[in-house]
């Protein structure tokens, strides 16, 4: 089990991350992009932004914990977490792969 605090903490201990909100709700970013937003799209839920493959990965590993977002954002990667119900490893391991994933597109950009 996690906690939003939990969360906030790896986020920020990832390089060049800056803590921001979007909607009306905390975000995590690396070069100006988000990778993760605490209380979105309700209080029960928080949002990793994953590949699709990991996507899966983290849902076979820990089917209680992870589901897709909505519609085409889901079917791209966006993975809503259910922080009551991850394991610590999970949430460190969809963090890393979330920052990898914005880290890897803002190369790609310049």
């Amino acid at each position: 089990m996690a906690t939003p605090d939990d969360l906030r903490k790896l986020a920020l201990s990832l390089p060049d991350v800056e803590e921001s909100a979007h909607m009306g709700h905390p975000d995590f970013r690396t070069g100006g992009r988000i990778f993760a937003t605490l209380g979105s799209p309700d209080t029960d839920h928080d949002a990793v932004m994953l590949l699709p493959e990991q996507q899966e990965m983290a849902i076979e590993a820990e089917p209680d914990a992870f589901r897709p977002a909505a519609g085409a954002w889901g079917r791209q990667g966006s993975t809503l977490v259910r922080l009551k119900r991850v394991s610590g490893e999970w949430l460190e391991r969809t963090l890393g792969w979330a920052w990898e994933n914005r880290t890897a597109a803002n190369k790609r950009k310049k």
